[in-house]
């Protein structure tokens, strides 16, 4: 798997490229259609789009460029661009997000690329539950791949100190440069887990968002995803739950009051047990827009 994006406009299989010369005939409008067109016989599921975006970034500007000159004529360099994130989403089916180089979170716009798992929405559900905490809480975002919600959280709540680890050094690299470009204060750790870190403050809250897709599910995914994430930010053994086992008990060892996992459907009872096992003895599973149990909260205590 590529831990590198590929230059924008370079994803055009042999002969999908068109001609230089006749970019003057192709417009912005016209470029919309034949990408929704194509993304449509392809099955895939927002074609138009799917489609405004990857014109837009091809042009270099946003969706309202688009609405505003729709007969503007593409440059030549522009329609190679378009032919090539055309192709990358319909060819090589990468996500938007991996064609662009960019992905919407919460109130950021953050770089990602091959080496980090794309941030979805339902991850956002981790950044809501940090938002919860009292003032000045110590955060340990576990896994953080693009630094999506240690920084979130501090963007949104500066009182919180933030922490975020990850064991892939390429995934912080990512973390490091949005947290460069957004002047984030969040501290990075290259660490299994929680493994070294130093003593933190209280109280202390580890969220994370884990690998929990079971190995034997590749087959079943998206290519967006099976394809074009890092496969070390995906899959969590056998039952999906191999990394949650161990996170949970060492959470509880660092001292954290609070724990919040991300998991996939029908892992969510099977993991509120393992918080339990781990010593938060109150659980409760948070679900997401679709109604499956997506986040885990374990807390320190006796249950009510």
């Amino acid at each position: 798997m590529s831990t590198a994006r590929p230059p924008a406009g370079r994803d055009a299989a042999d002969g999908d490229a068109p001609d230089p010369a006749g970019a003057a005939a192709t417009t912005v409008g016209a470029a919309v259609r034949r990408l929704t067109d194509r993304f449509s016989a392809a099955g895939l599921d927002s074609p138009r789009l799917d489609a405004e975006l990857l014109v837009a970034d091809a042009i270099g500007g946003d969706r309202a460029r688009l609405f505003l000159s729709p007969d503007r004529p593409l440059t030549a360099d522009q329609a190679t661009r378009v032919a090539g994130h055309e192709a990358g989403r319909a060819v090589r089916r990468a996500s938007v997000a991996h064609l662009t180089g960019t992905r919407g979170f919460r109130m950021l716009d953050l770089a990602v690329d091959g080496r980090v798992l794309i941030p979805r929405p339902e991850t956002e559900l981790l950044v809501e539950l940090g938002l919860e905490l009292p003032p000045g809480s110590t955060v340990v975002d576990v896994g953080t791949g693009s630094g999506a919600v240690a920084l979130a959280l501090a963007d949104e709540r500066p009182d919180l100190v933030v922490h975020a680890t990850d064991v892939s050094a390429d995934a912080l690299d990512v973390a490091r440069e949005n947290a460069r470009a957004l002047g984030s204060r969040v501290v990075f750790h290259e660490t299994d887990l929680l493994d070294g870190l130093p003593r933190l403050g209280t109280p202390l809250a580890v969220l994370s968002n884990p690998p929990y897709v079971p190995d034997g599910d590749l087959a079943d995914l998206p290519p967006e995803v099976a394809d074009h994430d890092p496969h070390l930010a995906l899959f969590g053994g056998p039952d999906g739950l191999d990394v949650v086992r161990r996170l949970l008990p060492a959470a509880h060892a660092i001292g954290a009051s609070l724990v919040g996992v991300e998991i996939g459907r029908g892992q969510a009872e099977a993991t509120a047990a393992l918080a339990r096992a781990a010593g938060f003895g109150r659980t409760e599973i948070r679900d997401d827009l679709a109604g499956i149990g997506r986040v885990v909260v374990g807390r320190t205590g006796q249950p009510a």
